[in-house]
């Protein structure tokens, strides 16, 4: 598939078989039809033969060459499925053009350090577990390190201690560099509330904001429902990309947790 892909790569090469899907053709009509030289011409088609595209059939001095439909229609069969592919997750395109548009949107306010202080979030979800398999998901470190962090990126520190004073941290990395944040735990009651701080290190290891977080988990017919309150403090210039995430990012991580939830309920 590589080779008939690189083979019709070629603009020129793509206008032969276009030309040869029609009928068989000669050499030289096929270079008078593309405005190629003959040698040119049979370079061209003797690429097109190694990667199985056309067959050459010698009639007295002539050189007839016929396409194959059946690498055409392998091919094709791999464009289907490619295309099926990006439309089932266009979704995840649809996030990084928000996430953009955003961005922009900051930075045209974050002129100065404390621009976003005060700004508060929320989110809720009704999850598909009791609240006893929601909480150890927030304080089992593998359990919360299932969700939390997008499967791109490789955990490396994951932990909510649920006691007063416990540490809060999430630690993460990819090809492009590390994500760290830190902070404590300021309440915790099993099996339903936990408050915490994380502060986001910068690209030079300074704080570009801290997150101050109130998480309340209550029973619900369905199972359980989570409030997830978050307020911005100490937000520097440079935590523009980090903001204009908030709304996106824990709307995908919040995701996580219910479709993880969601499999092992199914699994149980």
């Amino acid at each position: 598939m590589d080779q008939i892909a690189a083979a019709l790569g070629d603009g020129a090469r793509w206008h032969l078989v276009e030309l040869l899907a029609e009928r068989p053709r000669s050499v030289g009509e096929l270079a008078e039809l593309t405005g190629l030289r003959q040698p040119q011409t049979t370079k061209h088609l003797q690429t097109l033969a190694r990667a199985g595209l056309v067959t050459v059939t010698p009639l007295g001095q002539r050189r007839v060459y016929a396409v194959e439909a059946g690498p055409l229609t392998a091919l094709a069969r791999r464009l289907r499925t490619l295309a099926e592919t990006a439309e089932a997750h266009a979704g995840e395109r649809d996030v990084i053009a928000r996430y953009q548009a955003a961005i922009e949107a900051e930075s045209a306010i974050a002129d100065r350090d404390r621009w976003a202080d005060g700004r508060a979030f929320s989110f809720e979800r009704l999850l598909p577990a009791s609240r006893d398999v929601v909480w150890r998901h927030w304080t089992e470190p593998d359990l919360l390190a299932s969700w939390w962090a997008p499967p791109s990126l490789t955990v490396t520190e994951c932990v909510i201690e649920p006691k007063p004073g416990g540490r809060a941290v999430l630690d993460y990395r990819d090809a492009e560099g590390r994500y760290r944040s830190a902070g404590r735990v300021h309440a915790a009651k099993r099996p339903g509330h936990l408050a915490f701080d994380l502060s986001v290190d910068d690209a030079a290891g300074g704080i570009s904001f801290t997150g101050h977080y109130d998480l309340s988990l209550d029973v619900v017919p369905e199972g359980t429902r989570l409030r997830l309150g978050l307020r911005i403090t100490g937000t520097t210039v440079e935590a523009v990309p980090y903001i204009a995430g908030i709304e996106t990012g824990w709307g995908q991580v919040l995701d996580n947790l219910t479709a993880v939830l969601t499999t092992e309920r199914k699994r149980s």
